[in-house]
């Protein structure tokens, strides 16, 4: 979709009336516009960008907004120094500083028809003053005069940290994208990189002490091929590093826009590509390897042997001479304790610093807490501060520890109950590696989940906290994980515009939040994208098609939208449609089986087709109620109507279409609404080992007239699966003598344990279910 010019976009990149009024409602939304009756500001190339004198900041600013300007306009803006003595220049946009300003970060643009004026509190205010004024301009207007609206636009952010994620560890890239990436943080409002710079995959960072690390470290032989555990690889040699002065330089240009950039060093776990390096740091001494494939990995830091220690420190020392960042994420996820627990090193370290277990910790859990609080106490002293994933949590952690939340919300809210400040990145609002649609037929490879636009900017950081709690929660990042993501474009393609949404979520007071607001106020945004070349997902304007299931009608209601309300034409049997088909008017009711296609068409263009194919049986939207275990609450989505909706869940389980259970059995009660013949009942369930999901391993079938006496008409055992790479959906099918029934009650037993070899193993998997099918 990369060369798709969405009308819409097209007509804002050719605008060329002599004259254009602007908006200041931009992405993010200021706090504060105000507006008057005066006569415009007239943007043009007569006009000059002024600056205080020895301000050296502030004149780079001036700069940033005159090479904006350019951009849209086509001409360049001239500078000059305003002295104390001049005040009100006509024809000029000045930038200064107002210390009356309460924000830092805050600022207020002024606008007469003589000038407009840019202050803040700080040279950053100013910073994001410009970046407002930029994103109100047309993103192409080679003609005519620009007129900027009379009035005044206060703001401020509501999070003092906004933040991306970069992973560069499982695929490197050049440092002229780090920094297109840096611009890209700055356009929308960001202040912080978070550089994700060491992994299994590859160690990116030179560390002088420890040469091997990038000679041996950066660079693996070959590359799952498709998703991890496939057990195919490319062969191909992948990798690279940054120098030292590489990264002083990136620093530079990213303190230049206001962005800190705060370094990850993952670790004790996740160390693979260190470990191939020097082996002498694992429980086992290897010999390692870079690691080819995704996941988890039994082999981490031997934490017994003082050396490794030490090597940490040495590391430590040499990542807080390049990056002057407060905080230095130390990471601390995803840790397995096996090689500990039969370590002696390991083992004689838990017993020389008494590390206990309890209730809730195994020693090896003290561990893990002993080597993240060495290096947090190592850090503290050189005049830093830690920032670990929310697996610290499950330890001994200092007060003055921040906590990133990436398992949902819940670690964040944990935290910020206990006093510690929290970065909400959780992976249900915030992994913009996860898929952008729940059609995926067309889409790069990814990781799976699914993370909508609507999503991302629905997110609340502080919801379900005190107002002293929510003082804690410093603000929000989303994370940008590459095992699936190998290219620049790619990675522009995952990121735009779900960045756009979460500037808002980062930037704009909740109260002022309105996505349908949000779906109009950024299509100037997605004209700078496509004015810039970038290679941004066009969801926003796909249909929305919503699936609702009403049992008391047993009809499924599909309801279409479009953003722009672009006509929409539709078919039931499969046939693509053209403007001949059905034009949408208002929600359909279904009510028998249907390959449902629909598709808007913009000036004879037509967008990405919908395709629902509808399967109705005797369960189809019958009343279902769950009597035990209940969904997890991540995978609740419809409720228990999902799994009799009559549309079936693709290998994607995070669509909504399918419901995760933890825990014992399942047990679904259907009511089919008075006794019907039935003989068969089939049922959807999913494995999907790497993430933890196995099938059913027994199913019983019992029916009744008055849903309380219920008579066992059949009962099936499944193998269970010891394949610990397989992925796929598989259908369940119980037959059974013909028997007329009412209520119908399925049982579904899914597996006690994930198996032997994997790295879960002897843990509670999810059972993923879809879709009973009763005939």
């Amino acid at each position: 979709m990369k060369n798709l010019l969405i009308p819409i976009i097209a007509c804002i990149l050719t605008a060329c009336s002599n004259e254009q009024q602007v908006s200041y409602s931009v992405i993010p939304l200021p706090q504060e516009i105000s507006l008057n009756q005066n006569q415009p500001f007239r943007l043009n190339d007569k006009v000059v960008v002024v600056y205080p004198e020895n301000n050296s900041l502030l004149e780079r600013n001036a700069r940033f907004l005159s090479e904006y300007v350019s951009h849209s306009t086509g001409y360049t803006l001239k500078l000059k120094t305003l002295s104390h003595q001049e005040k009100d220049i006509e024809n000029t946009i000045i930038l200064a500083l107002n210390p009356e300003i309460d924000n830092k970060e805050g600022y207020i643009i002024s606008v007469t028809p003589k000038n407009i004026r840019i202050e803040g509190q700080t040279e950053n205010g100013v910073f994001y003053g410009i970046q407002t004024l930029r994103k109100s301009i047309p993103a192409i207007t080679r003609e005519g005069v620009i007129l900027m609206p009379a009035g005044t636009v206060k703001d401020e952010p509501h999070f003092g940290y906004r933040a991306m994620h970069f992973d560069v560890a499982r695929h490197f890239f050049p440092i002229e994208f780090v920094k297109k990436y840096i611009d890209l943080l700055a356009l929308h409002n960001m202040n912080t990189l978070h550089w994700h710079l060491t992994d299994d995959q590859g160690w990116r960072i030179e560390i002088k002490k420890y040469p091997k690390l990038t000679e041996v470290g950066s660079m693996r032989n070959r590359t799952v091929a498709g998703y991890a555990g496939s057990g195919k690889y490319d062969q191909t040699s992948h990798g690279g590093y940054y120098t030292q002065e590489q990264l002083k330089d990136i620093v530079e240009y990213a303190k230049e826009r206001y962005i800190n950039i705060i370094p990850e060093v993952d670790l004790p776990g996740h160390m693979l590509a260190a470990l191939a390096a020097y082996p002498e740091l694992g429980c086992t001494g290897g010999p390692y390897e870079v690691c080819p494939d995704w996941g988890v990995f039994e082999d981490v830091l031997c934490v017994g042997n003082e050396q490794t220690m030490l090597f940490l420190e040495d590391v430590m020392t040499e990542l807080i001479n390049i990056f002057p960042s407060q905080y230095i994420h130390i990471g601390g996820d995803e840790t397995p304790r096996t090689r500990w627990e039969k370590c002696p090193k390991c083992q004689a370290r838990i017993k020389a610093e008494g590390l206990k277990a309890d209730k809730e910790h195994s020693a090896e859990d003290r561990l893990q807490s002993y080597c993240m609080k060495r290096i947090e106490n190592f850090l503290n002293a050189k005049g830093r501060q830690i920032i670990g994933w929310d697996e610290i949590l499950e330890g001994d952690i200092a007060q003055n520890a921040t906590v990133m939340s990436w398992r949902g919300s819940a670690g964040g809210i944990k935290a910020a109950q206990m006093g510690h400040n929290v970065i909400m990145a959780p992976n249900t609002h915030c992994y913009f590696d996860f898929y952008q649609t729940d059609d995926t037929k067309e889409e790069p490879l990814s990781i799976g989940g699914y993370l909508p636009v609507e999503k991302v900017y629905s997110l609340n950081p502080t919801e379900s906290l005190t107002e002293e709690q929510a003082e804690h929660i410093l603000g929000v990042q989303a994370n940008l994980w590459t095992e699936y993501i190998l290219t620049t474009d790619q990675v522009e393609y995952m990121i735009l515009p779900r960045m756009a949404a979460l500037s808002e979520v980062q930037w704009t007071q909740p109260e002022k939040k309105d996505y349908r607001s949000f779906t109009t106020r950024v299509i100037n945004l997605l004209a700078m994208y496509q004015r810039d070349g970038l290679n941004y997902a066009k969801h926003l304007f796909d249909i929305k098609a919503d699936f609702k299931a009403d049992t008391a009608k047993k009809a499924m209601i599909i309801t279409l939208s479009t953003i722009d309300n672009a006509p929409i034409y539709y078919t039931l049997d499969g046939n693509e449609p053209t403007t001949a088909s059905q034009k949408y008017a208002g929600p359909i009711p279904i009510h028998s089986s249907i390959d449902f296609r629909a598709i808007a068409i913009r000036q004879g263009s037509e967008g990405k087709m919908v395709t629902k194919q509808i399967s109705f049986s005797k369960a189809t939207l019958a009343p279902i109620v769950l009597t035990t275990t209940q969904p997890a609450p991540n995978y609740t989505f419809g409720g228990a109507t999902t799994l009799v909706d009559g549309i079936a869940g693709n290998e994607n389980f995070s669509t909504g279409a399918w419901l995760g259970f933890l825990g014992k059995d399942v047990t679904a009660i259907i009511d089919l609404g008075q006794p019907m013949d039935i003989k068969q009942l089939d049922v959807n369930a999913m494995t999907y080992m790497d993430a933890w999901i196995m099938g059913i391993i027994r199913l019983d079938i019992s029916v009744s007239d008055d849903s309380k006496e219920f008579v066992e008409v059949a009962s099936k055992e499944f193998i269970s699966e010891t394949d610990i790479k397989k992925r796929n959906i598989e259908k369940y099918s119980v037959t059974f003598k013909p028997v007329s029934a009412r209520y119908v009650k399925m049982v579904a037993q899914g597996s006690a344990a994930l198996p032997k070899g994997h790295v879960g193993e002897g843990k509670m998997p999810y059972l993923f279910m879809d879709e009973i099918q009763i005939e």
